[in-house]
């Protein structure tokens, strides 16, 4: 039996997660809104709260899953990628709790663990399968072979989806985070309202700058015409931008299950939380016969569970680190 503590705190989300075997007992998260007043995460106020958060977001991971930590086998966290100063405190917490038990440590990819929060649940994805891999920092999709074989495919070469979202949502004047507002909008408008630039960007790859680009001028246009116009259309707006940043991902998602021949389709990472995706998804597999899996909302957005499975599958190969390792804000797989 493995039983792993899990610990996540990339960004503005302190998270601590149990694992039995496999199973996940306990996912807690303390989130952080002392950032929407600034329109965006400050790494610093990130950091001292994530301080102030991880022994009673620990305390209570272990209380939800009726686990102590004496019987815990090993000790989990985020190493990459990140904000540096809030990798740290989790990373530094991580070190010093595996020390003191002196139990066996083990780092953890971010996106990596994104890919492998699809093997949470059941049903579970058979490998190999393709993961679209969409937050706000990263826009991905990746090959799993296995649990401990993966490799990015394809990738965006500037800004990543959830930008896009959050981007367009600051010049439409919603208040920050602004996918989320999109997504909620969208829902009332119509998706073919207006229309906004598809970057063509070759293979696998991905592009969101010029999108952001034709939405700014467009708006400018459309207010020197009328000052009001964002409030009178702001849910086709929505609508229309949401499906256009769709559009773009699925298109490559079916360009990827061509060129490898998986029809194991799966979607990750904080925008995987947005309905038009999920729903989109499920519709594309059901017209091109694939078998589509979409993560559970808390396994979407950053959080510790997502750690604890791909530090399960760790565990069984035995790759632990030692009390040298350091983490780092970029890294490559």
């Amino acid at each position: 039996m493995a039983t792993i503590l899990a610990i996540e705190s990339s960004c503005d989300e302190t998270s601590a997660s149990v694992c039995v075997d496999g199973k996940i007992l306990s996912n807690h998260i303390a989130n952080q809104t002392v950032h929407e007043q600034y329109g965006g995460v400050v790494p610093e106020l990130a950091s001292r709260a994530h301080m102030q958060n991880i022994v009673p977001v620990v305390d209570v991971a272990l209380k939800n899953a009726n686990i102590d930590l004496s019987v815990v086998d090993a000790i989990a966290f985020t190493q990459a990628p990140g904000l540096i100063g809030s990798l740290l405190v989790g990373a530094q917490f991580a070190k010093s709790l595996a020390l003191s038990l002196n139990k066996p440590l083990i780092a953890v990819h971010h996106m990596q663990a994104h890919v492998l929060a699809n093997l949470i649940d059941d049903p579970k994805p058979e490998f190999p399968f393709l993961c679209l891999t969409v937050s706000g920092g990263h826009t991905q999709i990746v090959k799993a072979s296995s649990p401990n074989e993966l490799k990015v495919i394809g990738e965006t070469i500037d800004d990543a989806a959830g930008e896009a979202f959050d981007k367009s949502a600051k010049l439409l004047g919603l208040p920050y985070p602004g996918g989320p507002l999109i997504d909620k909008y969208a829902q009332q408008g119509n998706p073919t309202a207006f229309k906004f630039a598809e970057p063509q960007i070759p293979e696998l790859n991905f592009s969101f700058s010029g999108l952001k680009t034709s939405v700014l001028y467009f708006l400018q246009a459309k207010q020197k015409e009328d000052p009001e116009f964002i409030n009178k259309h702001v849910n086709d707006l929505c609508a229309s931008i949401q499906s256009t940043i769709i559009n773009i991902l699925m298109k490559k998602v079916k360009k990827a299950v061509q060129q490898t021949g998986i029809t194991n389709v799966c979607i990750a990472g904080g925008v995987s939380a947005n309905s038009g995706l999920r729903t989109t998804l499920t519709e594309w597999g059901e017209k091109n016969g694939w078998k589509t899996f979409i993560p559970q909302f808390q396994y979407c957005t950053d959080n510790a569970a997502m750690i604890a499975i791909t530090a399960y599958y760790k565990y069984l190969q035995a790759d632990f680190v030692d009390l040298s390792v350091s983490p780092t804000a970029r890294a490559n797989w």
